[in-house]
């Protein structure tokens, strides 16, 4: 097709890497577009440029923002694909049925794009977006970092409090698709999750959103071991590309899901998400896994709070390498 109208655009963005070890990036950069008949634009032009200083970024990261695959193109374009073919395969006829059409799984995908994106903005230091304070306190581990914000302000989901996140990074000698398989598996679930107490998670509903089989949304419920949490389910999404994954849970009520289920809107579902991010290390052999948890206290967090956010951190991460270890 003929090229026919052009123009530059200037764009001002955040870019973050999910870790609470490397802080959001600013940037600036510049953008040629050019229309092709039918109102079709292509982006023929992109213009990027990036200083920054390597010292204040944590040694664990170092060779992934230096090889750009942090915030390089590599990953805009690797999300980019994931996104349509997310969409294509949502509004897909194929994935259509009776007894869950189309409003449902807009509904309950939609509920797990607005968990997904509290639990990155949860996860890295506060931006303009987000109004997360960061919290110091000596029970606070290292490489742990601790932000709070107030909840039920501008979301009448919430309840109203303070939501407390803590987040740490570790290094672990797993590649990341295998790593992203356990993790997101929920036959593996009991052998990771605290909260399951040992028992079985159940699939009940699983939502495919792209070409890979791992780019899902399910609901998850206790099998009949934990009959204490059978009024509560889990809703999670998992997604990979070639830039990272990233799997993220949040407990659910019952009669709530079954509205979303129904094609009712979900913006009214209050939701604490937790979970993983999965980046690849320098080798690609090893992975950088991220791990975040949110919970809802009444007060500003004290320091039993702060401490059993901390103790969920340390007793997953320790679960998941004892996983580890047992796979091997």
């Amino acid at each position: 097709m003929e090229l026919k109208f052009g123009q530059w655009t200037q764009i001002n963005a955040e870019l973050q890497v999910l870790s609470p070890l490397v802080d959001i990036r600013k940037v600036n950069f510049l953008r040629f577009s050019k229309e092709h008949a039918g109102g079709l634009w292509a982006v023929v032009t992109w213009i990027a440029h990036s200083e920054y200083n390597e010292a204040q970024v944590h040694q664990l990261f170092r060779p992934l923002v230096r090889s750009g695959l942090a915030f390089g193109a590599t990953r805009w374009l690797a999300t980019l694909q994931r996104h349509c073919e997310s969409l294509a395969a949502l509004m897909s006829p194929s994935n259509e049925s009776a007894a869950f059409p189309l409003s449902a799984r807009r509904s309950m995908v939609k509920l797990a794009q607005r968990m997904t994106s509290a639990f990155c903005a949860g996860v890295c230091a506060a931006s303009a977006a987000h109004e997360w304070s960061r919290l110091e306190s000596d029970m606070i581990g290292e490489n742990v970092r601790v932000m709070t914000r107030r909840s039920g302000v501008n979301d009448s989901a919430e309840p109203a409090g303070f939501v407390l996140s803590a987040a740490t990074s570790v290094w672990i000698p797993m590649p990341p698709k295998r790593l992203f398989n356990f993790l997101g598996d929920a036959a593996f679930r009991s052998k990771w999750d605290i909260l399951s107490n040992g028992g079985l998670m159940l699939e009940m509903v699983n939502i495919p959103k792209g070409q890979f089989a791992g780019n899902v949304v399910s609901l998850l419920r206790p099998s009949a071991f934990i009959s204490n949490q059978t009024s509560m389910l889990i809703l999670q999404e998992t997604c990979m590309d070639e830039s990272g994954a990233t799997i993220v849970y949040a407990p659910v009520d019952v009669p709530a899901m079954h509205q979303v289920m129904n094609g009712s809107d979900s913006s009214y579902v209050g939701i604490l998400p937790s979970g993983f991010a999965v980046l690849p290390d320098a080798g690609g052999a090893a992975s950088l896994l991220t791990i975040g948890f949110q919970i809802l206290v009444s007060t500003q967090p004290p320091e039993e709070a702060v401490s059993t956010a901390n103790g969920l951190i340390s007793r997953t991460v320790q679960k998941i390498k004892d996983a580890i270890n047992l796979e091997d």
